[in-house]
């Protein structure tokens, strides 16, 4: 794996190439994708048969087969072990417990002058989940996605999936009936993402999008933003680890490696202020490697996108993380609470020796569904919020107008906008 330090006389320019790692070829794929969605508003349901064919290479013969049903969840939910239906159940109580107490609560607020303002919080009434299907099925995806709705109060939840030759995930399907959903389409793809966002004679059109995906679906979410609200633009995985001389290297090794099997375009980078961490973490990465069932993605991701960096000072490291901004951060120092106050971004952040980034995927509790390629410098995780909106309230009595009225108007004089000034002052004198 390759090391670099801070004090050498390239480093700038590694580093530089650290944070482009994010950047994908979105403007070579937006002319596709446009024509996809395109496709998609005209026929509907006939574009999302032919799309199905082209990518996922089975023949849909009607509308019925696009919908996956609850008899088949149902189905797959008993079909697995019980040790599997107890860590399902176990994920989903502690994913719901941390997302109740993100809940806004609406409020109101009374002035003295008899002014009323306050907040109304609701949930959105369809939310479209996006669960990718492509290199890998991820079940936990849907607890992630679906829960938090759940809680924020969605009425309605739509799933999409992609279904290569018309096969669905089973643990997937398990997935869907503990979270009760009634509404999963076999559709993949951008041509999904259309179809959530405009809705087909199958497919409703819904208020929200969530839910990572390729290139193709980042873009197709970009695209439609606007028409439907998105959590964010998702790019590949990837993992940030501050370690000093107190960490394990072949715990350091594999942590690194959970992120770089997930794709090729991965990236996992430590940054340490110990020489011989560095070098050991390298060699136990190099170890590993030869064991892992995704070895060719893993070892791709590593050399073209991992990278150790040696830094002078704990402070350093904190600082250029910062520039990083990780979805996942590891701090795996002897008092990792200690660096917290330091971190300003990140989408998560796993504190301590005992709390590997997999945890934080499937059992911890908050959501695994998190910002990429340094936009947690803006982006928040995927939460409760993303699926509700907020509702300003506004009450003026006699007396409140009379205080705040003039004031009102002159704003509105100084705009141009005459009626919105007379609407006031017309209350002021009181006109019928």
């Amino acid at each position: 794996m390759k090391i670099i330090n801070t004090e050498q006389e390239n480093f700038k320019e590694e580093f530089d190439s650290i944070l482009a790692r994010a950047k994908s070829d979105i403007k070579g794929v937006s002319t596709i994708v446009s024509n996809i969605i395109s496709e998609i508003v005209e026929e509907k349901n006939e574009a999302l048969k032919r799309h199905i064919l082209k990518f996922d290479k089975w023949e849909v013969s009607n509308d019925d087969e696009l919908l996956i049903s609850k008899e088949d969840m149902k189905q797959a939910y008993e079909n697995i072990s019980d040790d599997l239906k107890k860590a399902l159940h176990t994920a989903y109580d502690r994913i719901k417990t941390y997302h109740e107490k993100q809940l806004p609560k609406s409020w109101i607020d009374f002035e003295k002058n008899g002014t009323v303002l306050g907040q109304k919080v609701s949930a959105v009434d369809k939310a479209g989940l996006y669960i990718p299907g492509g290199k890998a099925a991820y079940p936990s995806s849907l607890l992630m996605n679906a829960i938090p709705a759940i809680v924020a109060g969605v009425e309605e939840i739509v799933v999409c999936t992609p279904t290569p030759n018309n096969e669905v995930n089973e643990l997937l399907l398990a997935a869907c009936y503990i979270c009760n959903i009634s509404k999963a389409f076999k559709v993949g793809g951008a041509s999904a993402i259309a179809a959530m966002a405009y809705g087909t004679e199958t497919i409703p059109k819904v208020d929200v999008i969530t839910g990572p995906g390729n290139i193709f679906v980042a873009t197709a979410k970009k695209l439609v933003f606007g028409e439907v609200n998105i959590d964010m633009i998702a790019g590949p995985s990837e993992i940030g680890v501050l370690s000093d001389s107190s960490a394990k290297p072949k715990y350091l090794a594999i942590d690194l490696l959970s992120q770089a099997e997930h794709d090729e375009m991965a990236s996992s980078i430590m940054i340490t202020v110990d020489e011989e961490v560095a070098t050991q973490t390298s060699m136990e990465v190099d170890k590993y490697l030869e064991t892992l069932s995704r070895k060719e993605i893993a070892s791709k991701s590593i050399n073209d996108r991992g990278a150790i960096i040696i830094a002078k000072d704990m402070d350093e490291a904190c600082k250029l993380m910062n520039e990083i901004a990780p979805e996942h951060l590891e701090v795996m120092t002897s008092n990792p609470f200690e660096l917290l106050p330091k971190i300003k971004h990140a989408g998560a952040i796993f504190l301590g020796e005992n709390t590997p980034e997999p945890i934080g995927d499937y059992i911890a509790g908050p959501n695994h569904t998190l910002p990429t390629g340094s936009t947690a410098k803006f982006y928040s995780p995927l939460n409760v919020e993303n699926f509700m909106k907020k509702s300003s309230i506004i009450n003026f009595s006699s007396d409140a107008i009379d205080e705040l009225g003039e004031a009102c108007a002159i704003l509105a004089d100084t705009e141009g906008l005459t009626a919105h000034a007379e609407s006031v002052r017309v209350r002021l004198r009181r006109e019928k």
